[in-house]
């Protein structure tokens, strides 16, 4: 494979939407989803009240890439060889001796080497994404909830009322019903937690058009939600920036599903109207599967083997998926690079907003956690008389295993030449060689560490 990858050699440029084109204001943002669901629980389901009340302490614990195991309430940070690296029970974090009696250095029960290893199952759940960030320290704060209540209660059946309040908060209906906490106060003051597409982004977008790309947005959010996110972000006239607009898509299924499993809707005033037996024209569709979507672009490029590349920031419903099952170029956004560096998060607002919302905000989600440390890297206890050894983490592997590139955002290549060369991940070379502008700072030091 080349070692370089250009935007210039690509025939189709597609792209997720939340937290992709669309970039949210962590601190606000993360409050309001953690919110949609604590009051869920309280007023719901007769959780207790003090699930209600956050301190900006408590938003340390987010960190991408943990696993939930639902079983037992323990948070796992994964190695790249599915070893325990930290733990904790509900919030609170294992001590050694404890995370050594629990795993032992072996391998998590649930770990699969292969890429058969799903993020979502009846036994576990990871964090991949600023969605489900806040979800992460309320179901942490759950288990310590049940915990104090039940004299030490060992096993959990919480989720179930989790997934319920996901109904609840983001059914499809509910953007137009106006259900639970999240969707009205988006549509109230979308300023508060969106952010505007820069006027370079906006340029590239054409630019690319100009140049001959078709450009395809896919996300999973409804389209009703995701006409105010692009009318908000880039302007009333964005569907003139698209030729193929796909909502609903049900990502990572979209992807793994066969036709006759998932096909393309066509829409009406956002509902959807009728299943259709192949795609046969650009638009705006629901639902739908990858297999057809190569057909219409096929006949969209003439080309029979229609080169794309596709952005997203979940590694679970976007890069693995287009990477391992459609054979997409992926461009990973990290917002994780923009947080890294000495853990102060790149300024993200105009100065003119500071100040404007009072109360305690959540720290930016993408800066680095104190109880779980890096996202990228780890150390492992030597056996006695022996150095720590430093260990890449399950989701830096991954990273490097699926992405083709891994950016902090759109706007850092934006002013970029369509040709430039982007180095690309590779297991042939520097494991940190796909990270634009840089790799993470505790990468870019050590070649050295221990991988399996």
């Amino acid at each position: 494979m080349a070692r370089h990858f250009s935007l210039a050699a690509c025939d189709v440029v597609g792209f997720d939407l939340d937290h992709t084109l669309c970039r949210y204001n962590l601190p606000e943002s993360a409050v309001l989803i953690y919110n949609s669901f604590a009051q869920f629980l309280v007023k719901e389901k007769g959780y207790d009240k003090e699930l209600l009340t956050v301190t900006p302490e408590d938003w340390d614990f987010c960190c991408k890439g943990l696993a939930l195991d639902l079983e037992d309430g323990n948070f796992l940070k994964l190695a790249d060889n599915g070893t325990v690296l930290r733990a904790s029970h509900g919030t609170k974090m294992m001590a050694p001796e404890a995370l050594a009696e629990e795993y032992g250095g072996k391998e998590w029960k649930h770990f699969l080497s292969d890429t058969g290893m799903a993020c979502r199952s009846g036994k576990y759940y990871f964090y991949d994404n600023y969605f489900d960030l806040p979800g992460a320290l309320l179901c942490a704060r759950v288990v310590d909830s049940l915990t104090k209540q039940n004299n030490g209660q060992k096993t959990f059946d919480f989720w179930k009322d989790i997934v319920a309040g996901i109904q609840h908060n983001y059914k499809m209906s509910a953007f137009k019903e106006n259900c639970g906490i999240y969707f009205p106060e988006i549509k109230r003051d979308p300023g508060r937690y969106l952010h505007t597409c820069p006027e370079s982004v906006k340029k590239w977008l054409r630019q690319l058009k100009n140049a001959g790309k078709i450009l395809l947005l896919i996300t999973s959010s409804h389209s009703d939600y995701c006409r105010l996110l692009c009318e908000y972000i880039l302007g009333n006239d964005f569907t003139d920036l698209f030729d193929i607009v796909i909502t609903n898509a049900l990502k990572p299924g979209f992807f793994s599903h066969l036709p006759s499993q998932r096909p393309f809707w066509t829409l009406e005033n956002d509902e959807e109207q009728e299943a259709l037996p192949a795609l046969d024209k650009p638009g705006w569709y629901s639902q739908g599967n990858a297999v057809h979507l190569h057909e219409l672009l096929k006949k969209m490029t003439g080309k029979s083997e229609p080169k794309v590349v596709y952005f997203g920031d979940s590694m679970h419903s976007d890069i693995f998926p287009a990477r391992h099952y459609s054979n997409w170029e992926t461009v990973l956004i990290l917002e994780e690079l923009r947080g890294d560096r000495d853990g102060k998060p790149e300024e993200s607002e105009p100065l003119e907003k500071k100040g404007k919302y009072e109360g305690p905000k959540a720290k930016p989600l993408n800066t680095l956690s104190k109880k779980w440390g890096s996202f990228f890297l780890d150390s492992v206890s030597g056996l006695e008389n022996t150095e720590d050894s430093l260990v890449y983490t399950w989701s830096c592997k991954r990273i490097s295993t699926y992405s083709t590139i891994a950016i902090p955002s759109i706007e850092a290549i934006a002013e970029l030449p369509l040709d430039y060369k982007f180095s690309r991940f590779s297991s042939s070379h520097s494991k940190t060689a796909g990270y634009y502008p840089n790799p993470p700072s505790i990468l870019s030091s050590d070649e050295t560490l221990t991988t399996t």
